[in-house]
């Protein structure tokens, strides 16, 4: 059956439309989809490739016209007569038409109406039907062309005929023939409705399984590029490589503008310079419930993006950001873009080849360049090897290339862009081309973005509403425009639709030329599916084995035991509190007790020695002057002073004053706020927390904030209740005995780092000969016998070593006096509380210790109960359930080991999905074939 048949047959289906003027008309369905399935991309709507679209798919429908169709028109002669009689008004109301359009539209409508008429009465002899349906067709098809051009010219008339009386004609008069010719196809054409219904369904099924197919693979191919970029895949998964699509051209052949009308957007990076300096591997991933198109860069944890200007700006920082003395990285970008208009498509947009590099890029630029292309061009990828129409082929780098690693030119497609810039003929030759012929064929397109209407051919211009952002949309009509205005296209703009609608076995032969950014994406769809399709078992296979090491090696390891970010961090948890826990039942009372009277123990030894123990010899620095009226009495004086000595009763009083008002409630709160985070600190550097920084800052911030929340109420407290001690001070006579026994064993501690000290000054000098000799000057010199500059002219003494002496007479001295003070609390004279003045260590220490046990009683209540209490509650609420799921994770990996496991956990849950899904796709397949 001849095409202009099988049109007129699809053509029917759709009442509304024109036979005679078909070209100015939009088709009712959308292209390669029937109006009662939806699209499973968003395809750009084109009129004339909507046409070819729909004229191939009633062609299919109407394979089995001679005999299916007549039979069923035998069996129900009514229905066939209604539509003779629907056929007979149709053309009457077509021709009326008709009238009002030019002389050329007017011939080229008949002769296909004639060929039309032919072809069904053709298809109609030697079959047996009916005697009135024979009648329809007793005359013979010479008028039917004359009467359709005559009849515009002389008006229109009800019987469509040019006014000659025919010989043998039926009542309806001359144009009877034409008539029964016009019914017959409608009759043919309403006939097989229902075939061609079912035609377009089984195309968009196909479609839909095709796209259905690429989907899963790319979505296979996600999966591992994650295993590879994790580290944790094999060598033989790293060989592994599912087909993309690599874009490969010369700068300024049209490269980014074939991808941004593939996309619909303008988004890859743009400039004078060389901007594209790392491969960008581009996944599309139709989404036909998103409610925005939108861009993702899964490395960089950006978000969505909606704003693809933003998208811009980000690869173009990207790319900026290899500097110019490499110019080149081979460390690729990936982008994810995920639309309802865009179809599943896995890209990879690579720097174009240059022929020499410019005065600030480097000399190797162009090989490393070609380095770059030829490692992304291997098989099994498919090459879209993009030249510009006004550049002779011969001269093309991409083709060059291409051949290089695909002589045959199985696995490369060519894209012939600026096709309006060169002669329509010469267009034609170019698409055609037989000296560098491609497997798959060439494409031609218009990729430029247009701004105005000019005044070439073009059409349309970027407008309002969605196609204002749609810039493929734009470039498909301007592209329609542009083909449609020059007849030279039109027989290949046929084919390329038929193409479109063979079976994908046939991509195994050589295709013909097709034109267009939409005959494009649906060239690209069918390829990757096709070529995917061929490594589906080699990928099973390869998922298979790494599956296997895999699970073989989790259970070595593991034992099988599965482990997830939370529950380790659970687990952590738990086993800090319990840390906590037994912390919390060895710091209590007693321990804060001894830590703070060890406190005030070093402040009574301190008030001591200042008050008793010094001399003012002591306390002058060689080179001096002595000062003369000293009134500061030796302690040596002490035992036999009289009981009303106004001196050493002053020296007690201001000892016991400076005590007990020297901000015992704040040091007290100090000393164990500092002792309970010096703890807390010491538990997350050794406990299960030592690796997780962040979750140590996290802990830290919470036990100040406990901490620094009580600290002054505490502090308020203790003052509060120890002021009655600034003023008297009761002691009875077991505190006092038991102070007697403190304060001797302070001053014999005392003693002991004296003596300690001085014997590590020995050392330090050569020797105590040589230390009694400094100290012997240095005491000359206190007592004005020596001078400080006969120091090293006399006797060879250095400052340093004065300094030396120095300290060694006073840690002498200040054992004498720890000797002597020790022997008085031994005396009978310290055993009576009623001699405190006497014994002024024993008095010190009886306050030292009210003052400790008092402060206890508010820092156990106030500060330390209170910190327990509020700490693992804090915990929970901050690191148990205050982490997000991303802080939750990064802190599981932040331990090497823990890492490790769950990165094994992962690679064997994400092959086990993989294969899975292409488990499932082999069953696909199978189902379709």
């Amino acid at each position: 059956m001849s095409r202009p048949m099988r049109y007129a047959a699809s053509q029917m289906q759709r009442p509304s439309s024109s036979l005679l003027h078909y070209s100015t008309r939009r088709a009712a369905r959308p292209f390669l989809y029937s109006q009662t399935r939806p699209r499973p991309y968003g395809g750009f709507e084109s009129s004339n490739y909507r046409r070819i679209a729909a004229m191939t798919s009633g062609a299919r429908g109407f394979s089995l016209f001679p005999g299916k169709i007549i039979a069923k028109m035998i069996r129900v002669p009514a229905a066939a007569g209604g539509a003779v009689v629907a056929g007979l008004a149709y053309v009457n109301y077509q021709v009326q038409e008709a009238a009002g359009y030019t002389q050329k539209q007017i011939d080229a409508a008949a002769e296909w109406i004639s060929g039309t008429a032919n072809n069904v009465k053709e298809g109609l002899e030697g079959l047996s039907t009916p005697e009135w349906f024979n009648s329809l067709f007793s005359s013979g098809t010479e008028g039917s062309s004359k009467s359709a051009s005559e009849g515009s010219a002389e008006g229109a008339r009800s019987d469509g005929n040019s006014g000659e009386e025919p010989s043998g004609g039926s009542e309806g008069g001359g144009g009877g023939e034409d008539t029964a010719l016009a019914a017959a196809g409608t009759a043919a054409a309403v006939s097989s409705m229902g075939d061609s219904t079912d035609t377009d369904e089984r195309i968009a099924a196909s479609t839909s399984q095709m796209m259905l197919l690429t989907k899963k693979m790319i979505e296979i191919r996600g999966i591992l590029q994650e295993i590879a970029s994790s580290g944790a895949g094999s060598s033989s998964l790293t060989r592994l490589q599912l087909p993309s699509i690599v874009v490969i051209g010369s700068q300024s052949s049209g490269k980014s503008s074939v991808l941004e009308a593939i996309v619909g957007h303008e988004f890859l990076p743009k400039g004078n310079n060389m901007v594209t300096r790392r491969p960008i591997e581009l996944t599309l991933v139709n989404s036909p419930d998103a409610a925005a198109e939108y861009g993702e860069f899964p490395a960089l944890k950006l978000g969505k993006i909606t704003d693809f200007s933003q998208i811009q700006r980000t690869l173009t920082d990207l790319n900026l950001a290899i500097p110019d003395s490499e110019a080149v990285s081979s460390d690729p970008i990936r982008l994810n873009i995920y639309s309802p208009h865009i179809p599943d498509l896995t890209l990879i947009d690579l720097p174009g080849y240059i022929q020499l590099a410019a005065a600030d890029q480097p000399e190797s630029l162009k090989s490393k360049i070609s380095a770059l292309c030829d490692k992304y061009i291997a098989a099994p990828n498919i090459i879209l090897a993009i030249s510009a129409a006004d550049v002779d082929l011969a001269n093309s780098t991409a083709l060059r290339a291409s051949r290089r690693v695909d002589p045959r030119g199985e696995r490369t497609i060519g894209v012939i862009t600026k096709m309006d810039l060169v002669d329509p003929k010469r267009a034609l030759e170019i698409l055609q081309n037989i000296n560098y012929p491609l497997q798959m064929g060439y494409v031609g397109v218009i990729s430029r973005i247009p701004t105005s209407r000019p005044s070439n051919g073009l059409l349309f211009r970027l407008g309002s509403g969605r196609e204002s952002t749609d810039i493929g949309a734009v470039i498909a009509r301007n592209e329609e425009g542009y083909f449609e205005s020059h007849p030279e296209f039109s027989r290949l703009l046929e084919q390329s639709s038929t193409s479109l609608l063979a079976p994908a076995s046939t991509l195994d032969k050589e295709q013909p030329a097709s034109l267009g950014v939409i005959n494009l994406r649906n060239k690209l769809m069918r390829t990757l599916e096709k070529t995917m399709a061929k490594n589906l078992q080699p990928t099973c296979d390869a998922i298979h084995q790494e599956l296997e090491e895999t699970v073989y090696q989790f259970k070595v390891e593991y034992n099988d035991r599965p482990l997830t970010a939370e529950s380790y961090l659970a687990q952590s948890l738990d086993a800090f509190k319990l840390s906590f826990k037994e912390f919390a039942s060895k710091f209590g009372r007693e321990q804060v007790k001894a830590l703070l009277r060890s406190e005030l123990d070093q402040r009574v030894l301190d008030l001591l020695a200042q008050r008793y123990w010094n001399r003012l010899e002591e306390s002058k620095a060689v080179g001096e002057p002595s000062t003369a009226g000293s009134i500061i009495r030796a302690v040596s004086d002490l035992p036999n002073a009289g009981n009303n000595d106004v001196y050493w009763l002053r020296q007690l009083d201001a000892c016991v004053s400076s005590l007990t008002k020297s901000g015992v409630g704040r040091t007290s709160t100090t000393l164990v706020s500092n002792a309970l985070s010096g703890e807390m600190e010491h538990l997350l550097n050794s406990g299960s927390f030592k690796s997780h920084p962040f979750v140590k800052t996290v802990i830290q911030d919470a036990t100040n904030e406990i901490l620094n929340s009580r600290f002054y109420s505490t502090a308020d407290q203790v003052e509060n209740c120890i002021k009655p001690y600034k003023y008297e001070v009761e002691v009875e006579d077991r505190e006092w005995s038991r102070s007697r026994e403190h304060a001797f064993a302070l001053l014999k501690e005392e003693l002991r780092q004296c003596e300690h000290a001085y014997g590590a000054l020995q050392k330090s000098v050569g020797g105590n000969k040589k230390l009694m000799q400094v100290e012997s000057f240095v005491e000359k010199h206190m007592k004005g016998q020596a001078k400080v500059e006969e120091a090293n002219e006399v006797y060879g003494f250095s400052q340093a070593l004065l300094e030396k002496g120095r300290e060694g007479l006073f840690l002498s001295k200040r054992a004498d006096i720890l000797r002597l003070r020790m022997q008085a609390l031994k005396s009978k004279q310290c055993r009576s509380k009623e001699n405190k003045y006497y014994c002024p260590e024993i008095f010190l220490d009886v306050v030292a210790d009210k003052l400790t046990q008092t402060a206890v009683l508010f820092l156990n209540v106030e500060l330390l109960s209170d910190f327990y209490y509020h700490l693992p509650r804090e915990l929970d609420s901050r690191v148990g359930h205050g982490l997000s799921a991303t802080q939750i994770e990064q802190f599981a990996r932040e331990d090497l080991k823990v890492r490790r496991h769950l990165e094994l956990q992962e690679k064997k849950q994400k092959l086990e999905l993989a294969s899975e899904k292409i488990e499932g796709v082999i069953a696909m397949q199978k189902t379709r074939h």
